[in-house]
């Protein structure tokens, strides 16, 4: 069963769903187009001005036939210590309503294990959330000042409070300022093809790995089954002690 979200019902989920991306960059010689593998069926997410800034798009997935993982944003957001034996890979939305209720249980897990267990956080923004994109665009300028779990943090613990804003922009500069952030780098950066690209990047992890909704959870590389961390974590915490314990199948 795939990892789900939905801004109506939690339960219902996003069957073969898998994203990609078109960057569009304004540059001195003329715009230059990155496109993910499956061109067609984009929709656009009408984040940003194709003249001046990268726009992120999303699509529905036809055939995947990547067998190699891609590596994802570069160093990733990781939370913990880099030697853990565990790694705790999570792709997430932060629109999703799953992904908001798993973000405190996933604080506690960390807080449990400590230095075995470290925390990488993936961009997964879906096209069914309206503010998926800008929400991710706004971590990720964070992230380029230092703050990027802390705006991580705000987002999920006040997505009911900005999901249905009509001005997320706004509201997430002022998020910026409670933050102690640089509020003019925050904008440029906002908008800058350096915040896209490791968006980018994140979503052609994703659809390398099949990744087809969120969140998304992987322990180790394995990927685990929605019920292991929706509704109940035991399913996860089994996971992590089964790596530590040498008995992970």
């Amino acid at each position: 069963m795939p990892p789900v979200s939905s801004s109506k019902n939690s339960k219902s989920y996003l069957p073969f769903f898998i994203i990609g991306i078109v960057l569009i960059l304004a540059l001195a010689g003329g715009v230059w187009l990155f496109k993910s593998s499956s061109p067609n069926n984009v929709a656009n997410t009408g984040l940003g001005n194709a003249t001046s800034a990268p726009s992120i798009t999303t699509t529905t997935a036809q055939n995947n036939t990547r067998t190699t993982p891609q590596p994802g944003a570069q160093p990733p957001h990781m939370r913990g210590e880099a030697s853990a034996p565990v790694t705790l890979e999570e792709f997430g939305d932060f629109q999703c309503p799953p992904c908001a209720r798993l973000h405190p249980e996933l604080k506690k897990i960390e807080a449990e294990y400590g230095s075995r267990l470290k925390v990488i956080f993936r961009n997964l923004p879906l096209s069914m959330h309206e503010h998926a994109v800008d929400a991710a665009r706004a971590a990720e300028a964070a992230g380029r000042q230092g703050r990027f779990w802390q705006m991580h943090d705000k987002l999920y613990d006040n997505q009911n409070i900005w999901k249905n804003e009509p001005d997320v922009r706004t509201l997430f500069t002022n998020y910026a300022a409670t933050l102690g952030l640089n509020v003019e780098q925050f904008k440029r950066d906002w908008d800058s093809m350096e915040v896209a690209n490791r968006i980018a990047a994140d979503l052609m992890r994703a659809n390398s790995l099949n990744v087809n909704g969120t969140p998304a959870v992987f322990v180790n590389g394995r990927q685990l089954e929605t019920e292991a961390f929706i509704g109940s974590t035991a399913g996860l915490r089994a996971e992590v002690d089964a790596v530590l314990s040498g008995k992970q199948k």
